[in-house]
């Protein structure tokens, strides 16, 4: 499973993985505690694999963004997001060394280390977009 199956839900706490398509929008498990939930059009939802951080000269992907952190730490867990905004921002420096200080804010950098340890903690470790490496060794 790929980033494109983990969603984060606005005024929902944690991660949810994408479980099965509805007539008015979609059924959520969630990663924290495996409850189900219904997910309307009225929800603000967004797809990890489609979120980008802000550098000096481009985009980066969420997912090469929690790749950084996963060789950092070898696998394993980060540091807390409840740490203090320096520790958060020299943390974040070491993993997007030139991120864009004005646009990416403490409480995004927040976010995305609970994130990491919150997919770690439950399995998730392949942060890579695996399917379009398949495909282009296929092509080969």
């Amino acid at each position: 499973m790929g980033l494109d199956k983990i969603l984060a839900i606005s005024g929902k706490p944690g991660l949810y993985e994408l479980a099965a398509q509805t007539r008015g929008g979609f059924i959520a498990k969630s990663i924290l505690d495996g409850k189900k939930i219904a997910v309307n059009m009225r929800h603000n939802v967004s797809i990890l694999s489609e979120i980008a951080i802000y550098t000096y000269t481009e985009e980066v992907p969420l997912g090469q963004v929690l790749e950084n952190i996963k060789e950092k730490e070898d696998g394993g867990e980060a540091i807390s997001h409840k740490s203090s905004k320096n520790e958060l921002e020299s943390y974040f420096s070491e993993v997007l060394p030139d991120y864009d200080v004005d646009r990416v804010y403490i409480s995004d950098i927040k976010k995305i280390i609970q994130w990491y340890n919150l997919l770690t903690k439950n399995g998730f470790t392949d942060f890579s977009k695996e399917e379009n490496v398949e495909t282009k060794d296929e092509e080969e």
